[in-house]
């Protein structure tokens, strides 16, 4: 089943593979590859997600805005604000997005 949740959170992993470059920290190795891998891997999570897959998928993604919350700090680049916000931020969202999912009750045909 398709859900917006899923949709939301391939755009977010599309973000985070920019946003090194459209907030200004891709000179920062750790917020950089961070980010986009993080992205990528969101990313590719939802579209698997929209084709169908299995819920284990969202609870990676779970996992995945958890990572991002605390990256900053494990990572060190938590001095730098637009990078430290931007994983805060996006960590939160795909998180939730992907919890919301996992809450639904599947509807009966």
């Amino acid at each position: 089943m398709t859900r917006w949740q899923d949709w939301a959170n391939l755009v977010l992993g599309v973000w985070l593979i920019l946003s090194p470059w459209l907030l200004g920290y891709s000179g920062t190795p750790a917020a950089l590859w961070n980010a986009v891998l993080i992205g990528i891997v969101v990313g590719f999570m939802a579209l698997l997600h929209l084709r169908g897959g299995p819920m284990w998928e969202e609870w990676l993604n779970v996992l995945l805005g958890v990572w991002l919350i605390l990256s900053p700090w494990i990572l060190g680049f938590s001095g730098m604000a637009n990078a430290t916000w931007n994983a805060v931020i996006v960590g939160l969202l795909v998180g939730a997005l992907a919890l919301s999912v996992t809450r639904e009750k599947p509807k009966a045909a």
